[in-house]
């Protein structure tokens, strides 16, 4: 075995609350440090030969992911105004191209057939070609995509840094060649507003917080752009769009509790912005604009009084009126987002941990439930949701479907018919059959007695039930994020390899309502981490799988997860795959002057300004818990431009756990941000890399049963 790098000890005291704490690495946080990056490659080369007997499994997993890959493919075409809309890939290209191509006629709302070889419709426009942006670039990625509504016009921006500040540029469709607008440093989500004369877009403060949104009128120079909304309180994100009506420019400041919304109807883009209500500790709410009968109404989506969220209608002309009680609070669903159309209304919702979609017609509106249809499917774990519904008076509800065995599936749904139309499934080359493979949910017994979902997917003729299997548990627990049972094709690799694939659906997530968020976040935060350790011994004792053959994965957040989960139970693991992991998390929550940490004092509590939440966070957090004991082989991979998790978070991580004898990798990026290196063909060496280390790991067998890919 080669040696590892060893991080030089620079002491560094760190004084909170009468607390010394000596950090001996926290001089690696200066990229512009020769030295820094001097260490990290050092750090890249020292990974690449203790994975260097991988490469043929790497090789093969990549294969086996292009192989089972339609790499020339187009997505379901999406209408708006006079066309339909998509995204074409061609084999051998990262990026995608979007395109557009003519609707036959105004009462057209079936989408064309999509040519199984990928070929694009029938009087296609390109509008971006995100290879052609992209040339000479190290990265790439796509903040802001929108198009004026008469359709002459599109804005994007791309970011080519990693950094995710966008540089927005104006085209005129008709001859391809950009105007003079160009506005960098801007956040994502630039919108036009509907004249196309005007576009909204916002930019960040220095701790990469989107605080302002400006307006820009097309032709004038960036410089002379106004200001029309800036949010001064650093727990608060704010964000610009247009209502799906059109009618009005919305504006959203919200933090992780509280939300605050600013109307302004469309037609006086140049006008101010009115609140519809003043924001309130702990009160947050979404706003739709619909017509009932013929009157402007706000739906609103909120928590004030409902934990679990409820639907009111008030007067767009008079939002802090009169409340319509529509959907009142249900302790066991927790309401998410309502979507209005001219002719019905779309709720989506949360319901025995799994996510569900319902449609009210407009003349059912008000009946009992106010004539809510849930869209029914049979298995027994999914994941719905709507998707690519931009048409105010569409007769349909487009919808995207999955589960762990069934790949991504686009229906339209017909709201006068009830019919489910399926529109295209996600195509898997080399002969894939879905009844090779299970699914199933288990429940875990928390040691305060909660139980706590797991979702499992592996190939039934490689698991033998009662024999321990290799197993990737994988789990988040952070925001309020849930993580749904859906497809994936690079997991294959790992089912086919006799592997389980298994999701702790932990506290701190949101698969079970509000309340399970609560339960796992500030002053409860531990609650997350053991819920993962009591998932891990539930597989354990059930047989399903063992400690020596048990991998823990999480990524960002999840990563301060299974970084805690290490130093508690390290017993349980075979290995640890921590992605951009959030493992320095006090060191960052403390330092308001780094990237987005004040907003994050909602979701962690302030350890700044509050002894017990630093004494709280200083018991969990990964880097201050390492200790002299006998740790699983631990992977972390990181992106020297992440500017959410730092790359200094894992290096500082892995130089600690050298320090006690562990088994550490560390992987930086050198040129990728928060979500890892950009361009498809990238992505799967990076997932391949990652995934043939789980497999070492854990002790599967490396050959697997590979892609057998049909003509």
């Amino acid at each position: 075995m080669s040696t590892p790098p060893i991080a030089a000890k620079k002491p560094q005291q760190r004084i909170h609350h009468a607390d010394v704490h000596v950090d001996n690495y926290e001089w690696l946080r200066d990229k512009e440090n020769p030295e820094v990056i001097a260490h990290l490659d050092a750090e890249n080369a020292y990974t690449d030969r203790r994975t260097a007997h991988l490469e043929l499994l790497q090789e093969q997993i990549f294969d086996e992911i292009k192989g089972r890959t339609q790499e020339t493919d187009l997505s379901v075409p999406v209408r708006r105004g006079d066309w339909w809309y998509y995204t074409r890939t061609v084999e051998g290209q990262e990026y995608g191209i979007h395109c557009r191509a003519p609707i036959t006629d105004l009462d057209d709302w079936v989408p064309p057939v999509v040519d199984a070889a990928g070929a694009g419709l029938p009087g296609e426009q390109i509008l971006l070609d995100d290879n052609v942006e992209a040339t000479g670039q190290d990265f790439y990625s796509l903040g802001s995509f929108d198009l004026s509504t008469d359709g002459t016009r599109l804005l994007y921006a791309a970011d080519v840094e990693g950094d995710e500040r966008y540089t927005i540029r104006v085209r005129t469709i008709a001859t391809g060649e950009n105007l003079t607008d160009e506005i960098p440093n801007t956040s994502a989500g630039a919108v036009f507003e509907p004249s196309g004369r005007y576009l909204f877009y916002t930019t960040v403060d220095d701790a990469w917080r989107p605080d302002t949104v400006w307006r820009h009128e097309i032709g004038t120079a960036a410089s002379a752009d106004i200001s029309v909304f800036t949010e001064p309180d650093e727990r608060f994100w704010v964000g610009v769009g247009l209502t799906r009506s059109g009618r009005y420019l919305m504006i959203e400041a919200g933090s992780s509790v509280t939300t605050e919304t600013w109307m302004l109807e469309s037609s006086d883009p140049t006008g101010e912005f009115a609140v519809v209500w003043p924001r309130r500790d702990g009160v947050e709410y979404d706003v739709e604009h619909a017509v009932i009968g013929t009157e402007d109404r706000l739906l609103i989506v909120h928590n004030e009084h409902a934990v679990n969220f409820e639907l009111v209608s008030v007067a767009a002309a008079d939002p802090q009126g009169e409340k319509r009680l529509l959907l009142p609070h249900n302790p066991e669903i927790r309401l998410e987002s309502v979507d209005a159309f001219r002719d019905f209304v779309v709720v989506e919702y949360r319901k025995d941990g799994l996510t569900r979609v319902a449609v009210a017609r407009r003349e059912d509106q008000g009946t009992p439930d106010h004539g809510l249809t849930e869209i029914t499917f049979d298995e027994e774990l999914f994941a719905v949701g709507t998707s690519g519904n931009p048409e105010w008076d569409q007769p349909t509800v487009r919808l995207g479907y999955t589960s762990f065995i069934t790949p991504g599936t686009v229906y339209d749904y017909v709201v006068a018919t009830g019919e489910l139309r399926l529109l295209k499934q996600q195509p898997v080359l080399g002969g894939y059959d879905p009844t090779r493979y299970e699914q199933r949910r288990e429940w875990a017994r928390a040691a305060d007695g909660t139980r706590i979902p797991i979702s499992l997917v592996f190939r039934r003729d490689l698991v033998v039930p009662g024999t321990p299997a290799p197993t990737v548990l994988y789990g988040y627990g952070s925001y309020e994020h849930s993580v749904d049972p859906g497809f994936g094709i690079p997991r294959l690799s790992l089912l086919d390899r006799g592997m389980i694939f298994a999701i702790a659906h932990v506290r701190g997530g949101g698969e079970l309502g509000r309340l399970w968020y609560e339960q796992g976040k500030t002053h409860q935060k531990r609650n997350t981490f053991t819920d993962f350790v009591a998932c891990a011994e539930h597989l354990i004792d059930e047989g399903y799988t063992a400690p020596d053959r048990l991998v823990a994965e999480g990524g960002s957040a999840g990563g301060l997860l299974v970084g805690a989960v290490a130093n508690m139970a390290p017993e349980l693991f075979s290995g640890i795959l921590a992605v951009v992991p959030f493992v320095d998390a006090l060191t960052s929550i403390l330092d308001p002057s780094l990237p987005l940490t004040v907003i994050e004092w909602d979701e962690w509590g302030d350890p700044l300004h509050d002894p017990e939440v630093y004494a709280y966070m200083k018991s969990y957090s990964p880097v201050e818990n390492v200790r002299d004991t006998h740790y699983p082989r631990i992977l972390a991979v990181t992106s020297l431009n992440d500017t959410r998790v730092l790359y200094v978070e894992p290096a500082k991580w892995v130089a600690r756990l050298r320090e006690v004898g562990a088994d550490a990798l560390l992987r930086t990026e050198m040129s990728a941000g928060h979500g890892g290196v950009s361009g498809r063909y990238s992505a799967w060496r990076e997932r391949a890399f990652n995934y043939a280390w789980v497999i070492d790991a854990a002790g599967a067998h490396p050959s697997g049963e590979p892609a057998v890919v049909v003509d």
